[in-house]
C-alpha cells in the first residue's frame, strides 16, 4: 500500500515540531500505541497543545464533553 503522506499532512494537526512521523500515519499510530497513547488527530486543537496523548486524558476529555466526568469526585 502506498503512503499518501502529502494528503495525510493536510489533515495532521500535530504541533510537535521535531516529529519525523508527520503524514506517515502508520508510523505515528505504532509509536503512540507502544507508549499507551493516541496520536494528535484524536484530540481537539486545545487538547493537542497540551501534548498529553494518554488514553486516560482522551477518555477524561470526552467524558467531560458529555458532562459525565467519572475521574473526579
Amino acid at each position: 500500500m502506498e503512503c499518501k503522506k502529502d494528503i495525510n499532512l493536510e489533515q495532521c494537526n500535530c504541533t510537535w515540531e521535531p516529529c519525523d512521523k508527520k503524514g506517515v500515519c502508520c508510523e505515528c499510530i505504532r509509536y503512540h500505541r507502544r507508549r499507551g497513547e493516541l496520536p494528535a488527530c484524536y484530540f481537539s486543537e486545545d487538547a493537542e497543545a497540551s501534548y498529553d496523548r494518554s488514553i486516560e486524558n482522551f477518555v477524561r476529555l470526552n467524558l467531560e464533553k458529555q458532562g459525565k466526568n467519572r475521574f473526579h469526585d
